[in-house]
């Protein structure tokens, strides 16, 4: 940032002649310098205005910058929060549902387990009544062995 140059003061140069002549005009160089020096006053006041406005505007501007940058930095770590909470939801739903699963495969393998204890008695039954079968017929063959003359 640079300030604006400076106003080039003007004021008219004293002749050797004039020089001269101390007491000539006394009135006249003494109006001048007093005139010289309200003009630099003014000029030093209104650059200084003009200053103070110009570091105003800047500092508007920067605070306008820094809100817009903190705007989008925040803009994102919303979305991010958000879904950061979506997901949260999401997976607590999913262990709630693997849960619910996991009980449900466990009924399965205890009500998979007692059809085949039950299909497992049912063959031992068959087996156990084969086997009596054969017994029985053994002893009718021996009793039948026993009666014939």
């Amino acid at each position: 940032m640079f300030s604006p140059p400076l106003p080039v003061a003007r004021a008219r140069v004293s002749s050797a002649a004039e020089i001269e002549r101390p007491n000539a005009d006394p009135g006249g160089l003494e109006a001048s310098l007093l005139q010289l020096i309200q003009g630099h006053q003014q000029t030093s006041l209104k650059l200084r205005d003009e200053t103070e406005k110009a570091k105003k505007d800047a500092i508007r501007t920067a605070i306008r910058v820094s809100d817009l940058l903190v705007d989008i930095v925040n803009g994102g770590v919303q979305e991010g929060f958000i879904n950061e909470k979506r997901i949260e939801f999401e997976s607590r739903a999913l262990a709630a549902t693997v849960i619910r699963f996991a009980k449900q495969t466990h009924q399965w393998l205890a009500a998979s387990h007692a059809i085949n204890t039950a299909i497992k008695e049912i063959g031992d039954f068959e087996n156990w009544m084969k086997t009596m079968e054969f017994d029985c017929r053994s002893i009718n063959a021996a009793i039948r062995n026993i009666h014939q003359p």
